[in-house]
């Protein structure tokens, strides 16, 4: 539960904003009251570090005029220091002393995004073989959208469109934009500005976000 709480603030579903920072303050308040009264219990451990290393980013997230700027954009150095410290300290800390849950394998996820001084020196090996144990130990449509992006990354893009071919048929994907608006960036990868577009507007007409709509008919119209 707190941790929907904190989804919907980083990522508000609907309306004007894409951020709802009341939710994810409130969200790592919990956590970290929940961490103090469990020290012991890795997963809330593990849910603490990664709600701190994605909020970290929060203040490159959108450039001034409120527009969503994508992670290989970002101003890193807009990045929140102190959480990213502590959000990896506590990975450190919690992986592999005990049974290893899925908040765990995220946080070590989002550390290697966190920690890597560009997007492109981010370890894109390591991140996929972490999906991998992702799935094993958690399999769900949102697990393996994201892993596709890994598995492009590091096999190229048409291994990723193939394992997002797998999610076509998913009724769990049929409300989201995210699938749509995934391929349509891999596509854009493979050079098919043509397909790429027309999944851009898909996904655009299934947000109910407006910054996120605004973005996806933003990468649409380049491709135009």
């Amino acid at each position: 539960m707190i941790y929907l709480i904190f989804n919907e603030g980083y990522a508000a579903s609907a309306g004007p904003v894409l951020h709802r920072t009341d939710l994810t303050v409130e969200a790592i308040r919990l956590t970290r009251l929940l961490h103090r009264l469990l020290p012991a219990e890795g997963e809330v451990a593990g849910l603490l570090a990664l709600m701190l290393l994605v909020d970290a980013r929060r203040a490159a997230r959108t450039d001034a005029a409120g527009a969503i700027v994508p992670l290989a954009e970002q101003r890193r150095d807009l990045w929140d220091a102190s959480a990213i410290t502590e959000g990896a300290a506590l990975v450190t800390r919690t992986l592999g002393t005990g049974p290893v849950g899925p908040y765990q394998i995220q946080a070590a996820i989002a550390a290697l995004h966190d920690e890597a001084a560009t997007a492109d020196d981010t370890d894109w090996p390591q991140i996929l073989a972490l999906y991998d144990v992702l799935e094993h130990i958690a399999p769900g449509p949102l697990v393996t959208l994201s892993r596709a992006v890994a598995l492009a990354m590091v096999h190229g893009p048409s291994a990723g469109l193939a394992l997002l071919g797998t999610l076509d048929g998913d009724d769990r994907m049929a409300h989201t934009h995210r699938l749509e608006a995934v391929r349509a960036h891999l596509l854009d990868q493979a050079g098919d500005r043509v397909a790429a577009r027309e999944s851009y507007l898909r996904a655009a007409r299934t947000t109910a976000s407006r910054p996120e709509r605004d973005y996806l008919m933003l990468r649409a119209a380049r491709l135009t």
